[in-house]
């Protein structure tokens, strides 16, 4: 089942997984116009390629180790750190241990979703 805009209830299990890269699978848990959560579960070695979107971004590390790249600087993050990307910053990681980043967006990420 694809993640639908407004749904209040949705049950991890019955969400499709999308692959989006070698070694990348995400899930949209929850969206609405103005918000999304999204779940990406990366295979050591995956590389999530730098970017920029105008979309302020979330990332909220639940398990494993990468190494992010934002606006330039990279660090070394891991299991319960956070990092604030703002609208327009280009940033991108390389999964150093097999782990799940939550990416919160506002507003939503529209290119995520087939039009409702």
């Amino acid at each position: 089942m694809q993640s639908v805009k407004d749904r209040i209830w949705n049950e991890y299990a019955a969400i499709d997984a999308e692959k989006t890269g070698p070694g990348v699978v995400r899930k949209i848990l929850a969206y609405t116009d103005e918000l999304m959560i999204v779940e990406n579960q990366f295979e050591a070695g995956a590389v999530g390629a730098l970017h920029h979107h105008p979309h302020t971004q979330i990332t909220y590390v639940v398990s494993g180790q990468f190494e992010f790249e934002i606006n330039g600087e990279k660090r070394i993050v891991n299991a319960g750190d956070s990092m604030l990307k703002k609208d327009g910053i280009v940033h991108g990681c390389v999964c150093l241990q097999k782990g799940v980043l939550l990416d919160i967006f506002s507003p939503m990420r529209e290119d995520f979703v087939a039009q409702d």
